[in-house]
């Protein structure tokens, strides 16, 4: 999917009737322009116009760099590596 995020936001909250904690979350398929978030980033979306069927939201900034996209941003490309 070209120019498009997967975001999920979980939470937690107790059953209502066991009250036994249970994980919950949403995923939504948000706009990307440039293809700039990574796997692991922490994600500020927006509303806005249909982008596609199921598209309805787009990136506004990225609020932090995941793990993976630090590592990935630090194994520039074109580096010379030691043999």
């Amino acid at each position: 999917m070209d120019k498009t995020i997967v975001v999920k936001i979980s939470w937690r909250t107790a059953h209502p009737l066991y009250k036994k904690i249970i994980a919950k979350y949403n995923k939504f398929q948000v706009h990307d322009e440039n293809n700039v978030a990574q796997v692991g980033d922490l994600v500020e979306i927006m509303e806005t116009r249909p982008f596609s069927k199921t598209k309805r939201w787009r990136l506004v900034r990225i609020v932090k760099r995941g793990e993976l996209a630090i590592a990935v941003d630090e194994a520039a490309p074109g580096a010379e590596t030691a043999a």
